[in-house]
């Protein structure tokens, strides 16, 4: 299992589960069940509305938990932050996200000094965004001079961000990939199927390694219990260059699933 080091000195392990769209009442077997697979990072966030159930899955783990500040507490992240450590049943998460600049509001330069501060305080060890594209790191690090530690972003074979991708890397911003096996057509394209088929791998398999190959950290959620087990083996797929370079040529400009950060 893979560490990256993050530009504040900490690490993340390079492969986390997800829990997007995990009922909380749901979400708890769920991460128990990571957990004993050999996940070490639980991302969530207040806007999955399941903080309870995870923070239950945990108990007393020590594993490496984030959480995210929805849109509309931008203003008031000190006392967002108090709600989910309360729900999540801890003094403080590992990483903290602005889930969404929301550019509308233009309130994300405020909500990047409010995470500064919580920094400081010791409630969140290590702070980043999530969907931030460069010209909104440009902005949070200019007026603050602290740069985040990590950039969430939509990425998968189909939809690759490079620009963004190398803005992160530039700026020594760990690159984490949300939905990072793209739709149900991804795992049957033939591109895909083929390598899987020749090292004995699952699709997702492939795909999760390809993005463990890139350095990025990458965050497969399930609501499967039988999945964990599989995905969290994609640590043992080894992909070669030719293989790598096969899915980055899946890349489509037109491949985005969710919301367009200039505009959400």
């Amino acid at each position: 299992m893979t560490d990256l080091t993050l530009n504040d000195g900490r690490t993340i392990p390079q492969l986390g589960l997800g829990t997007y769209q995990v009922p909380d009442a749901q979400v708890a077997t769920i991460v128990r069940a990571g957990l004993d697979a050999g996940f070490r990072l639980i991302d969530t966030a207040a806007i999955y509305h399941n903080e309870r159930g995870v923070g239950e899955g945990l108990g007393h783990d020590d594993a490496f938990i984030t959480t995210k500040l929805w849109n509309d507490r931008h203003t008031d992240a000190a006392a967002a932050l108090d709600e989910s450590l309360a729900l999540l049943g801890r003094d403080a998460v590992d990483l903290y996200l602005i889930h969404w600049p929301h550019p509308s509001a233009d309130d994300y330069v405020d909500a990047w000094r409010a995470l500064v501060d919580l920094r400081e305080a010791g409630k969140a060890r290590s702070i980043g965004v999530s969907n931030f594209m460069p010209e909104h790191l440009n902005r949070i690090i200019e007026a603050t001079g602290v740069t985040p530690a990590v950039n969430q972003i939509e990425l998968h074979p189909t939809f690759q961000q490079r620009d963004c991708v190398a803005f992160n890397a530039d700026q020594g911003i760990v690159t984490q990939s949300w939905s990072p096996l793209g739709q149900g057509e991804t795992l049957k394209d033939q591109r895909i199927t083929a390598i899987a088929d020749r090292l004995g791998a699952t699709p997702a398999q492939v795909i999760i390694a390809w993005h463990l190959a890139k350095g990025y950290s990458v965050i497969p959620k399930t609501g499967n219990v039988d999945r964990l087990a599989s995905n969290f083996a994609a640590n043992g797929v080894t992909l070669s260059s030719d293989d790598v370079s096969a899915i980055d040529a899946m890349d489509d400009a037109n491949g985005r699933m969710g919301p367009d950060p200039a505009t959400f």
